[in-house]
């Protein structure tokens, strides 16, 4: 039998497909990335992707024990504090504010957050740098066979790929989970979310600040200065149709709205870059594994943007099948350690989108009697220290 072409086959060439790139790679496998589309790695060229990820402090040892972090520090804002804004009142203005402060659990900020444009930009680099990676960009993964000791990848190039393991991090409608017949499960929230970055003439002194009133949150997260203005990303959920009315005024009418809802915590505010809209579902994969391939990332679990979860939760799915597969690399992508994989990360997947999908839908409530609950339960969850610290530490990843 001839020798595998490559130990992995990556389908997928966003944050999280190149990432596993860089960490198998670095780790000495032989590893292949594709994807059918060519990365944009420019903040304002065509189809960049504008949202930020903050990666929080277990991905960021993650990133910084395979020398990847190395390339991301000098461009990350840290994140010091997440900031909890009611603003459910009658009137768009702050009622209750509440400071989760990394320095309560930490010597290090909750996290550092990064343009996803800015994270591909840095992570091809890396690929670059590594012998044992190749990386075709403007390729597919278009058919998967497996058998019990390897899978054949074909390309859209017309190569044929033999691997010990396929890592499905090809989005949330993933061409290779679909072919590995692993079923998942999708609930639609009649949400989109809009992303694009603003300036603003007060500092946001590396404070997340979420803002909630109804549709769902409103969320500022650092960046660093742009054109010698303090600079926040945004995220924006909303209601179907309102996000779409949003996403349709012009400069000056969207910068009024956006501003009132801020409740102007950081002053006006002002359009930094064009504006983005994206659907907001969760989804969960019945399965994270099939035969000789893994799910991670997007193929695997789908969560709306709060409490800074996505890539980190896809980085905790590369850091266990890293750790499986350098502790036994002669049994990469076989049953027993796929199956173990499984085990080890699905409980924890599941338990995240459940309670993600709790938060969103408490931020979305437009009754005044619903919204006054709400601001009492972050009142009362607040109030009490060794709970606001344990949800700071879950926020985290930390396991009790």
């Amino acid at each position: 039998m001839r020798p595998f072409d490559f130990d992995i086959l990556v389908s997928g060439g966003g944050v999280a497909g190149l990432s596993a790139a860089a960490l198998f790679g670095g780790a000495g496998f032989r590893v292949l990335c594709v994807d059918p589309a060519a990365p944009v790695t420019e903040r304002d060229a065509e189809g960049s992707d504008l949202r930020t990820t903050a990666i929080l402090q277990p991905a960021q040892a993650l990133l910084a024990k395979a020398g990847i972090w190395d390339r991301l520090d000098v461009h990350a804002a840290p994140l010091q504090v997440m900031r909890i804004v009611d603003a459910g009142g009658d009137v768009p203005e702050p009622r209750i504010i509440k400071n989760f402060d990394a320095g309560d659990i930490s010597d290090k900020p909750f996290g550092w957050n990064l343009p996803n444009w800015l994270l591909r930009r840095e992570m091809v680099a890396q690929l670059d740098s590594l012998d044992t990676v190749e990386f075709r960009p403007g390729v597919a993964a278009d058919s998967l066979f497996t058998r019990e000791a390897e899978a054949r990848v074909g390309l859209s190039d017309g190569s044929k790929i033999r691997t010990r393991l396929v890592l499905a991090a090809d989005g949330r409608g993933s061409p290779m989970r679909e072919a590995a017949r692993i079923p998942v499960k999708t609930t639609r929230y009649g949400q989109k979310a809009l992303a694009f970055a603003v300036t603003h003439p007060i500092p946001h002194d590396n404070v997340s600040t979420e803002i909630h009133r109804t549709g769902g949150p409103f969320t500022l997260v650092p960046l660093p200065d742009y054109e010698g203005r303090p600079s926040s990303a945004v995220v924006w959920m909303e209601e179907g149709s309102e996000a779409q009315r949003l996403a349709a005024l012009d400069v000056a009418a969207f910068e009024v709205e956006m501003s009132t809802r801020s409740c102007h915590l950081f002053g006006p505010l002002t359009l930094a870059s064009r504006r983005t809209v994206w659907p907001i579902i969760s989804q969960v994969a019945e399965r994270m594994a099939g035969e000789r391939v893994a799910l991670v990332a997007e193929a695997a679990h789908v969560v709306p943007p709060i409490g800074a979860q996505g890539l980190n939760m896809s980085l905790g799915d590369l850091h266990v099948l890293l750790e499986l597969a350098q502790a036994n690399p002669e049994r990469l992508g076989d049953r027993e350690m796929l199956e173990t994989y499984h085990k080890r990360r699905h409980w924890e997947v599941m338990a995240r989108v459940t309670g993600i999908d709790v938060l969103n839908r408490a931020s979305m409530v437009s009754a005044p009697v619903l919204r006054d609950a709400r601001a009492q339960a972050l009142n009362a969850l607040y109030g009490l220290a060794p709970v606001r610290k344990t949800l700071m530490q879950l926020g985290l990843g930390a396991r009790g």
